[in-house]
This record gives structure tokens, C-alpha cells and sequence, in this order.
């Protein structure tokens, strides 16, 4: 498994992965850099810079997150959010077909290894409220914010 920190807008963002693609994507108040980026995640740290700089709007990479069944059903349809995009939970729980599974969705949508890849941080309340997010509420604010924009008052 290798491993790399690189600094982004939101903190260190800590990646692991191999050849068969990224396991984990986190974001900490850490201060600690990589000097040396391994080969097989400088793919996923271009993608990420270009993200910031508000070049990249997907990411493509071989992606292979752990976790059970249905935590990786519920990260699969959180990747068919569009950048710019929010759904609430309970939008989420009718796309995998069970309403009543809102807890649970709510549940894996929190362990989501894969921070903005696997955009987490495009789910909020039923009543627009930024409800919970494991990078803090402010990171999900600032990302929301980052992909949607407040239009420019005209002056005249």
C-alpha cells in the first residue's frame, strides 16, 4: 500500500492506493507533506489539484474502496451526483429503491473512504441543511461552495 499527503485548500489530504486504485482519500488539520509522491497515486493527485482550481469537475480513477455491500452500492450512487448538485439523504434512500433505509444510507454516506471523489459532501437534509459530514461541516460548506458558486451581484 502506498501513501502520500499533499496540502489542498481544505487541510492535508492523505491518499492510499495500489495498482488495483485508491482505497482512501482523507483530510485532516495535519501539517505533514509527502516529499516523494508514489507513482501510483500522482494520477489521483493531479485530479485533486485541478479540483481546487476548479479545472476538473469528475475524476477518473480506478477507484477500490473497503467496506460491505451496501456501503459500496450507496458510494456507487453518490458518484452519479452532478458536480453542483445536492440530493438529500432521503433522495439518495428512493434511488436505492428503500426510503425507509434513510439511517443506513446516512450511515455509509459517512464512512465514504474516498473524500470529493466520491462526493459525500453533495448530500444534505431534506430541508436544505448541511447536516452532518465527517470532514466537518465547514470543509462540506467550502466544497458546496467551491462547485456552485454565488452569482455576481450586477453593480449597475
Amino acid at each position: 500500500m502506498k501513501q502520500a499527503s499533499i496540502k489542498t485548500p481544505l487541510g492535508i489530504a492523505t491518499i492510499l492506493g495500489d495498482e488495483n486504485g485508491i482505497h482512501e482519500i482523507k483530510v485532516d488539520d495535519s501539517t505533514e507533506e509527502s516529499s516523494e509522491i508514489p507513482e501510483v497515486l500522482k494520477s489521483v493527485i493531479l485530479q485533486l489539484q485541478q479540483y481546487f482550481s476548479g479545472k476538473r469537475q469528475s475524476f477518473d480513477l480506478q477507484l477500490n474502496p473497503k467496506g460491505t455491500d451496501f456501503q459500496k452500492k450507496v458510494w456507487e450512487e453518490l458518484k452519479n451526483i452532478p458536480y453542483g448538485a445536492t440530493v438529500s439523504y432521503l433522495d439518495l434512500s428512493r434511488k436505492l429503491g428503500d426510503e425507509k433505509a434513510i439511517r443506513a444510507v446516512a450511515s455509509a454516506n459517512g464512512k465514504n473512504p474516498l473524500w470529493i471523489v466520491v462526493p459525500c459532501h453533495r448530500v444534505i437534509g431534506s430541508d436544505g441543511s448541511l447536516s452532518g459530514y465527517a470532514g466537518g461541516l465547514h470543509r462540506k460548506k467550502w466544497l458546496l461552495d467551491l462547485e456552485n458558486p454565488p452569482l455576481q451581484q450586477s453593480l449597475f
